[in-house]
């Protein structure tokens, strides 16, 4: 198999939900290209393709930007300096807009460009110098030098080629410089139509203000024909209000078509706000960061942060970057990132992730990780980038749209000659102004826009919860959850072990016990390892002699085994003393925790207790998951007697124990036997042991995913605190969200067939059907917004 690579560019000015389907299917298709997505919600097209394909970077950006420009004339598409975070610091290039590339030749290549070769003329030409300074001071001057800032600029350089970023202007200027042809349209055409009488006066003032008011309408129909794509919606507008002109319904022609631009404008609106809204909601990132120099205290961007910089966070600001906590104590306000109300304590040595407020105390940091690796940027670059992983119920209206607006088409093609010719009324006029209101009725932008605008909503109020969504196929994948498989330590359990009883069953003490075990697990990372040598630290401040350990070995799933002084010692689970063929097994401990048999040679000698605590709200969790009628498994490698008695205190269905690593995987493959296929399965684990479980269940959940780059990586759904409560609050807004989605279809499909055979009935007029078209894709947009609410 050939070598994939990934890249993601920006598309500017797409405003249309449709033509965005369009420009992905197009994409698609062309066998260059091994996957593509386009993100409507984000502006961006993620694309996967062959190197050898493409004669360079260069080509692909071409034919990419030819796709963009074949369905939305306005929309073209813009070089990324980063193609897998969306979050990263702006290159200079970029920051300043004209998206040059260190070789600068691409950059003329990709836009005509005559650009100085050296960039700081090019900034001069810009000149703008916002952005490319080192030296920034003042928050408004770090402000433009972020990406999001960034792209609300528009510089127009002397060299006659202009870069703009975002959608179109939206400001009162903006709409008011919009709204000037639609009143100057919208005049001629009225003194055509009531003030002049000679016929052939009236019918080119009625065009000219015709043409002045849908002039936009015409050029983009014009460019998708040019580019062969026929059947949008402004070709079919045109169509259907030059039919109503030639039926002699003048007024309603010149209404409609305004009333379609308003609704054009009110829903490009009505997206923006909905973006803002979700944008507001994932308000991690700092706009600067203050940090200590031999001058003083400086603000830059946080992308300019070097790790061991000393950051000074003032109380109510946000923390910019991960790090430790040098000097002060507060608390954290980390609610935008966990969900949690309850503010934090940290102290002098505690870690500190970036995106939590401060509290009233000022706190120096010492930063740890670049901001690219931070935990604000992984967060944001999950939840920006989720959109692209699509639903179901996204692909499947995707499909539909395409074949919708032929069948409308071809409907009203059938309602101009079948119905005259079957009455033998022979009154095609009649039923040319009905086909034109069928093709107002034939798009289906309010379906395109509202569904996959609900399901960024319902990942944007998980991420307000602490719950971090990687795609909206998982989040509608828990509308669909069966079974929620959980393993013990670390997810039901705190995972804070500690030695609770020390028995002997042979000739030897109990302190013997413990420092030959401590000594046994002196190299091992493992929590029951911790909590062993942790009791040992508690008993005696001797420090352990790793010079006695020979032979050393660790058996994953088992324990341990090592010589010490010439005499083989073995600590690990009932099962690894059983091959060993230990003699005076204990055979039963009647008690709750994890058991660490000791053997010297093949003669168990005695065990260690280490128990661990259920989490508080695990109970209430399986509890809830019932409510949802979804049943639950344990699996844990834990002892049968301790799993028994942890499942039965929580209400689990089904327990597995005493697994090894690769014994869950073949667990979880059994109870995803018994599902059907429109059934899934969870596994929910700490993201880092439970890594090869995570990935094989059909949604993978990751417990305490906090700065924890296994649990990110690994899971399809990271729970941002070690709170198992969250699983049940992630169903609870899939549900929701879910819920919004399909009544936004069942909502439009219903009007649009409703007002369709209104229509074909003879009743109704093109009022009805714009109606149909714009007012309820404003009306799914505004129920969309409504998923970013919380839920019970």
């Amino acid at each position: 198999m050939n070598k994939q690579l990934e890249k993601k560019y920006t598309i500017v000015n797409l405003g249309c939900a449709n033509c965005a389907a369009k420009m992905e299917t197009a994409m698609n298709k062309d066998h260059r290209i091994s996957s593509a997505s386009v993100n409507f919600m984000n502006n961006t097209v993620f694309v996967s393709y062959e190197p050898n394909k493409f004669d360079n970077e260069q080509h692909l950006f071409e034919v990419l930007n030819n796709y963009v420009t074949k369905y939305e004339r306005e929309a073209y598409l813009a070089i990324n300096s980063q193609t897998t975070s969306a979050v990263t610091a702006p290159s200079q290039e970029e920051a300043c807009g004209c998206g040059c590339e260190d070789q600068h030749s691409s950059h003329e290549e990709a836009y005509g460009c005559e650009c100085e070769d050296q960039h700081s003329s090019h900034e001069e030409t810009c000149g703008c110098g916002c952005c490319c300074s080192s030296s920034i001071t003042t928050e408004e001057e770090v402000a433009c030098s972020v990406v999001d800032t960034a792209a609300m600029h528009k510089h127009t350089h002397t060299h006659e080629h202009t870069h703009e970023h975002g959608s179109e202007d939206h400001s009162i200027k903006g709409i008011v410089k919009t709204a000037i042809p639609w009143i100057v349209g919208i005049g001629i055409s009225l003194i055509g139509i009531y003030l002049v009488d000679q016929p052939v006066a009236k019918i080119l003032l009625i065009l000219a203000g015709y043409i002045v008011l849908g002039h936009e309408v015409l050029l983009n129909s014009f460019n998708s024909i040019r580019h062969g794509s026929v059947f949008d919606e402004n070709f079919l507008m045109i169509v259907a209000t030059i039919g109503a002109l030639y039926v002699g319904e003048y007024t309603e022609a010149i209404a409609v078509l305004l009333l379609f631009q308003i609704g054009e404008l009110l829903q490009d609106l009505a997206v923006d706000n909905s973006r803002r809204h979700l944008t507001d909601a994932m308000n991690l990132k700092s706009l600067f960061a203050t940090i200590e120099t031999f001058e003083g205290l400086k603000q830059v961007a946080p992308e300019q942060v070097q790790v061991n910089d000393l950051l000074v966070v003032k109380p109510s600001e946000k923390i910019a970057l991960d790090g430790i906590v040098v000097e002060g104590t507060s608390f954290l306000d980390t609610s935008s990132l966990t969900g949690e109300s309850v503010p934090r304590k940290a102290s002098v040595g505690d870690d500190v992730l970036s995106g939590c407020i401060n509290g009233e105390q000022t706190l120096k940091i010492k930063v740890t990780k670049p901001y690219t690796e931070s935990t604000v940027a992984k967060v944001l670059d999950l939840v920006e980038n989720a959109s692209n992983r699509k639903s179901v119920t996204e692909n499947f209206i995707t499909k539909f749209a395409r074949i919708y607006t032929p069948i409308v088409v071809l409907l009203a093609v059938l309602l101009i000659i079948v119905p005259p010719i079957v009455t033998g009324s022979y009154d095609f006029q009649k039923w040319i102004y009905t086909a034109c209101s069928f093709l107002v009725v034939s798009c289906p932008c309010a379906l395109v826009i509202s569904v996959p605008l609900g399901f960024f909503g319902g990942i944007g109020a998980a991420s307000k919860n602490g719950i971090i969504v990687k795609g909206s196929n998982y989040l509608e994948g828990l509308t669909t959850l069966k079974t929620v498989v959980f393993d013990k330590t670390g997810t039901l359990t705190k995972g804070c072990f500690a030695v609770k009883e020390i028995k002997a069953v042979s000739n030897v003490t109990e302190q013997e016990i413990l420092e030959t075990a401590a000594l046994l697990e002196s190299f091992s990372t493992h929590p029951i390892a911790t909590s062993i040598l942790t009791a040992y630290k508690q008993y005696s401040e001797m420090p352990i002699d790793i010079k006695k350990l020979s032979d050393y070995k660790e058996l994953s799933g088992h324990g341990v085994q090592a010589n010490i002084d010439g005499i083989t010692y073995s600590l690990g689970n009932k099962r690894y003393m059983e091959t060993l063929n230990a003699s005076n097994i204990p055979i039963s401990i009647d008690t709750i925790g994890t058991i660490a048999y000791l053997a010297k040679g093949t003669d168990c000698i005695g065990y260690l207790v280490i128990s661990d605590e259920i989490k508080e709200d695990a109970k209430a969790t399986i509890r809830a998951l019932k409510k949802h009628g979804i049943q639950t498994v344990l699996l844990t490698g834990d002892t049968k007697i301790v799993a028994d008695k942890v499942a039965n205190s929580l209400g689990i269905d089904t327990v597995y124990s005493e697994l090894l690593p690769t014994d869950k995987v073949t667990k979880l493959e059994e109870v995803m036997n018994t599902q059907s296929e429109k059934e899934s399965t969870a596994f929910v684990g700490d993201g880092i042991n439970d890594a090869p479980v995570i990935a094989r269940a059909d949604i993978g959940m990751a417990m305490g995913g906090v700065g924890s780059d296994a649990a990110i990586e690994a899971a399809d759904i990271v729970l941002m605190t070690d709170e198992p409560g969250k699983i049940a609050k992630a169903i609870a807004i899939a549900k929701h969200t879910k819920r919004i989605v399909t009544t936004n279809i069942v909502f439009s499909l219903g009007i649009k067939v409703l007002v369709l055979l209104l229509l074909a009935l003879g009743f109704g007029s093109m009022w009805l059907a714009i109606f149909a078209d714009v007012g309820v894709s404003l009306i799914a947009i505004m129920n969309s917004i409504r998923a970013l609410n919380d839920v019970d």
